[in-house]
């Protein structure tokens, strides 16, 4: 005894619902983690750059007691204040190249999906078409 039949438009709209919630899973998968990685590009410069201004800050309070020794004394800290500016740099722009190409990849990755789910179900249909006519 077999259970009951479903209809051809039934069986196509369940297979659609299947791949549309697979599709949205992978989407979902692949894209953990970016939403870091766009963060870290997006705030790294600000932190260096803040370094840097304490830095700078710091180099010139030695200046007020002795203005003529000034450049001598602040030439150390405000090399060390743009180091930080060059860390911030160093870790943003990796970030930012890596971002953009992951999110890339995830947008092929999609239409892929997208397409094959299509192709799938297309075969479907006309698998379905040829098994009425032959009947």
């Amino acid at each position: 005894m077999t259970g009951p039949s479903l209809s051809d438009a039934r069986v196509i709209e369940a297979v659609k619902r299947i791949l549309a919630g697979s599709e949205r899973n992978i989407h979902a998968e692949m894209k953990r983690g970016l939403g870091a990685l766009a963060t870290i590009a997006s705030t790294a410069p600000f932190v260096g750059l803040f370094g840097t201004v304490i830095g700078i800050i710091n180099a010139f309070r030695g200046c007020d007691a002795t203005p003529s020794v000034c450049m001598a004394a602040t030439a150390g800290g405000i090399s060390e204040a743009l180091v930080t500016t060059g860390l911030g740099l160093l870790v943003a722009v990796p970030a930012a190249w890596s971002y953009n190409y992951f999110t890339s990849r995830l947008e092929t990755i999609d239409t892929e999906t997208r397409n094959s789910s299509i192709e799938l179900v297309s075969y479907l249909v006309i698998y379905l078409g040829r098994r009425h006519r032959i009947q």
